[in-house]
């Protein structure tokens, strides 16, 4: 058995350590969420928690968890389902066709992405409200959407700037229409990217919460803003209980991100920072 170098073992214990460190938090956090609550507000600390399933039976008994958790699925996949059939096609125009203005309309996608929410809160309650979408999933949908497609369009078009133009002037001499392009040779070869800016996409519309708290009520609560109802009342603030919502609110983008870590990684370090 051939011996490890000692550069080679130190490298592994600080990256063990590195991931220690990065998971004390999210261990941390699990720990409270699955502690009673007499644990959490006890004046003196405790090293080793009882686990229990109090807080668990409490928020699917008290609340609507498991609507709060679909609004949030709804909303973040058909948003990022949108932002990425709107935005491969805007990117490829971006990218491949020559016009007049081409590089200011893309900067001027990408400073959409600058504004500050506050600015157009108000119109965007006042418009939903006249198509009487207020309260709704969709409307949340929209507005995710709307809110990403600009980082989302300027990722993939960074990514296919990469691709040679040779590829495709192969597929136009064999008879290939744009859409076939497209369809068949540079989606596939984008797909690091186009899974990236989806992520991201996902990623923000998960952590929206202004637009969010205007647009939605009861109804359509997301876990984002669900989180808000875990306090005051007679009970004070339940701390597990926030823990909990929060950590299952969280942990879907970790898994996410854990199983297509290759592509992601692929897609941020290619063509995502070049202009």
């Amino acid at each position: 058995m051939a011996k490890r170098h000692p550069r080679s073992i130190a490298a592994t214990i600080v990256l063990a350590g590195w991931a220690l460190l990065c998971l004390l938090p999210i261990l941390f956090f699990a720990s409270i969420a699955l502690r009673p609550r007499n644990e959490i507000i006890a004046p003196k600390p405790i090293y080793f928690p009882t686990i229990s399933t109090e807080t668990w039976a409490k928020i699917w008994a008290e609340w609507p968890i498991g609507t709060y958790f679909m609004n949030s699925v709804i909303a973040v996949t058909g948003s990022v389902f949108l932002c990425l059939l709107l935005g491969i096609p805007a990117a490829y125009a971006l990218a491949r066709y020559r016009f007049k203005g081409r590089e200011d309309l893309g900067f001027y996608i990408l400073s959409t992405k600058m504004m500050a929410p506050a600015a157009v809160a108000i119109p965007i309650f006042v418009l939903f409200g006249q198509l009487k979408m207020l309260d709704t999933v969709w409307a949340l949908m929209l507005v995710y959407a709307a809110m990403n497609l600009s980082i989302v369009v300027w990722i993939i078009r960074s990514y296919m700037l990469d691709i040679p133009h040779e590829i495709e002037d192969a597929a136009r001499t064999d008879g290939a229409s744009d859409l076939r392009i497209l369809w068949e040779i540079i989606i596939p070869m984008c797909l690091p990217g186009i899974i990236t800016a989806g992520v991201i996409a996902a990623i923000f519309a998960m952590n929206e919460y202004l637009f969010t708290l205007i647009i939605a009520s009861k109804n359509a609560y997301p876990l984002s803003v669900a989180l808000a109802n875990f306090s005051g009342g007679s009970d004070g603030i339940i701390y597990n209980a926030i823990a909990l919502v929060g950590f299952l609110a969280f942990f879907p983008a970790l898994l996410l991100v854990i199983l297509i870590q290759n592509h992601l990684s692929r897609g941020l370090t290619m063509g995502a920072v070049k202009g």
